[in-house]
């Protein structure tokens, strides 16, 4: 796993790197799924860098969350994507890598507009639907914040998938327990989540530690595990917003601020360039 840990290291470099280079965008958040989308691309999917938007053949990911972009750019770039160097441009005028990830901008990895919460899964229902009925054995990811679900389209998209036994998804909920506005249990109280999806005929995968790299990859095959049983599977991922900045772990402050220099120069020297930086 040390690659992978490495790789994670490099992302989070990245992440703050771009936001503060604009004083714009969602570090806090990108900072907690760095894990998480690393383990995925860069150990569980099956997917191809030269990009194709049907993606017949391949597992496909579709980022609903889609604030968090600067954490998606980066591992899409290190896969291979686009040029490492592009992560420059971020939030810049005429560049490719918007604020929320666009389709209209042609980015190679990038296959729905995400602009708005809670559309995500309904998308992902789509593409999961379209592989089975093209007899495509491959899986779609999807990703939600914790947050997001306080969005009613979330859940006629979760009982719709499990009415239509809808087994080739892999959702994960991003649960940091932290929003925009403030905690997740004061904004709006998620309660007994793992029960709501049960209640709704998900299998549910717990992932208590969702930063911890091992146990990540392991949720995630076991997850692939359960695909075929007539059930989708839903991951609960508790991890911590800011991760690896310590100045910014599990503050809803860092939700949608950047850092002005001198903590950009804190938080890399908290984060070691493994890589090679853009």
């Amino acid at each position: 796993m040390t690659d992978l840990k490495e790789t994670a290291c490099q992302v989070r470099r990245d992440i703050v790197r771009m936001v503060h280079g604009v004083q714009s965008g969602h570090p806090g958040g990108s900072l907690g799924c760095a894990d998480y989308l690393t383990a995925l691309y860069f150990n569980i999917m099956k997917h191809n860098p030269s990009f194709s938007m049907d993606g017949v053949g391949e597992d496909l990911f579709f980022l609903s969350n889609g604030h968090i972009s600067p954490v998606f750019y980066s591992v899409l770039a290190r896969s291979g994507y686009f040029p490492i160097q592009e992560l420059a441009t971020f939030r810049k005028l005429n560049s490719r890598l918007q604020g929320h990830p666009t389709t209209h901008e042609h980015l190679p990895g990038v296959r729905i507009a995400s602009g708005s919460l809670g559309q995500g899964m309904s998308v992902a229902l789509g593409a999961a639907i379209a592989k089975k009925l093209n007899k495509d054995t491959a899986t779609v990811f999807s990703l939600h914040g914790d947050g997001e679900l306080d969005e009613g389209q979330n859940w006629e998209a979760i009982l719709f998938a499990a009415h239509k036994k809808i087994d080739n998804l892999i959702a994960a909920i991003d649960w940091n327990g932290q929003q925009i506005d403030g905690p997740t249990e004061k904004v709006m109280n998620l309660g007994d989540l793992a029960g709501k999806f049960i209640a709704f005929g998900w299998e549910v995968v717990n992932l208590e530690k969702g930063n911890d790299m091992d146990e990540i990859v392991a949720a995630l095959q076991h997850a692939k595990s359960l695909t075929g049983n007539g059930k989708p599977i839903v991951i609960l991922m508790k991890t911590c917003m800011g991760k690896g900045v310590d100045f910014m772990e599990g503050s809803h402050e860092w939700h949608g601020i950047s850092p002005n220099d001198d903590q950009l120069q804190r938080a890399l020297a908290q984060l070691p360039e493994t890589m090679g930086d853009y």
